[in-house]
């Protein structure tokens, strides 16, 4: 019989399907707990539990649901499982109630004022100066004179102060578009001149815009003991986002850069960071400057992407709680194969072909001629796809049946 150190012990995931498939491939049981009863990772085949949560917030019945999945395995495990997360909502939740989760979990996050400070952006500039990080210049929404908006001598990069409640925020429903994180103004002036913008202007950020295309975006990966020591890391660079410049990762691919993989090591030394971390960078297409945009310390679709070309952060994170262990340094890996969100990099190809940037042939070759592995789709793990789509076509039916029931009742009241 095995014994409790025998064991191999599950990881509480509250994240989706590119991170149960991470776990997947290194062997690891997932428990899924999340709040959307449509959560395609409930049906991948390496997802040994699941459960429906309440929505993530700072309130108690997450949490309660949480940490009653952690009481359980723990006395049946007989000692703490980790616990890994996919999103700012449910690191806002670790962080309001870390000392309870840690009676049974095992994870390591950054210290308050660090990880507040990456939730937020203006707190992250505020610390960026601090330790001197390369970030681009703010600019101040009122007056005119130097470092103000509407000095700016080029384009202005506005976006959101804060990142969690995002997506059904009603700042993003009124001035941005889609899965946009942010919008560029040709000029400062632009910027001031749009209504919207002023009306939300406290909740806004304002940047100078650096310049370049999506290649231009690249990231640095990593996770960091409790002294910022890099573990482990890779360096990704994206290829089309949707919207273009602003938008969510469509097509993305890992690649080699010594210089990027010594600063990002450097920053998380600087700042410290704790445990998973990603840092977006952007190559400035004139001066070939790095310029950190921001740091998000939650495990994220990367990591499936990493794990296929042989560096998997989340096995290290797993080892590193679980056992202490760490590597002697970096791992080498592959850039083999890269990850794309065909719906997404469809809406990509078209936003960029109305801007003369591709043609249907160059779009279609860049697809084919890739190794890919896909948001959703895999052939060895078909059920989140299949249970995408089952809930995608039931909706539809539901809402057909609705409007063809409405159209009979409204015929037999004129028929009568």
């Amino acid at each position: 019989m095995a014994t409790p150190s025998q064991i191999r012990l599950p990881v509480v995931l509250l994240g989706g399907v590119n991170l149960v498939r991470t776990l997947g491939l290194a062997g690891i049981p997932a428990v899924v707990a999340m709040p959307d009863p449509d959560e395609p990772a409930f049906a991948s085949r390496y997802c040994s539990e699941s459960h429906l949560i309440p929505p993530f917030d700072p309130g108690e019945p997450a949490v309660e649901a949480i940490v009653a999945i952690g009481r359980r395995l723990a006395r049946e495990c007989r000692r703490r499982v980790p616990l890994m997360y996919g999103s700012d909502d449910a690191l806002q939740l670790i962080y309001a109630h870390r000392e309870r989760l840690q009676r049974y979990f095992l994870f390591l996050v950054n210290d308050p004022e660090i990880g507040e400070a990456l939730l937020e952006k203006d707190r992250f500039d505020a610390l960026a100066q601090t330790r001197g990080l390369p970030v681009p210049r703010n600019l101040e929404w009122e007056g005119n004179g130097p470092g103000s908006v509407a000095a700016a001598p080029g384009p202005v990069l506005v976006k959101p102060r804060i990142k969690t409640d995002w997506y059904q925020s009603t700042l993003r429903r009124h001035l941005f578009h889609g899965d946009a994180k942010a919008r560029i103004f040709e000029s400062g002036g632009e910027a001031l001149a749009d209504p919207t913008v002023a009306l939300f202007r406290e909740q806004l950020l304002f940047q100078e815009y650096v310049s370049g295309d999506d290649g231009c975006l690249w990231s640095f990966h990593g996770v960091a003991d409790e002294n910022g020591h890099v573990l482990d890391a890779f360096v990704g660079r994206k290829l089309r986002t949707y919207p273009p410049l602003t938008g969510e990762s469509a097509f993305i691919e890992l690649d080699d850069d010594e210089e990027l993989l010594a600063l990002g090591c450097d920053i998380a030394a600087r700042l410290p960071l704790k445990g998973v971390f990603k840092m977006d960078f952007k190559k400035d297409a004139r001066t070939a400057k790095w310029y950190l945009l921001e740091i998000n310390a939650r495990f994220n679709l990367w990591h499936y992407l990493g794990a296929r070309n042989g560096v998997n952060l989340m096995r290290a994170t797993y080892d590193y709680l679980v056992e202490g262990t760490r590597p002697v340094a970096p791992q080498s890996y592959e850039t083999t194969w890269r990850w794309l969100a065909l719906d997404l990099d469809f809406r990509a190809f078209r936003a960029m072909r109305a801007q003369g940037e591709i043609g249907a042939l160059g779009w279609a070759l860049s697809i084919l001629l890739s190794r890919n592995v896909y948001n959703v789709f895999s052939w060895s793990d078909p059920g989140p796809w299949l249970r995408l789509w089952n809930r995608r076509f039931a909706r539809r039916w539901d809402r057909g049946s609705r409007r063809v029931l409405s159209l009979v009742r409204q015929w037999r009241s004129t028929a009568s």
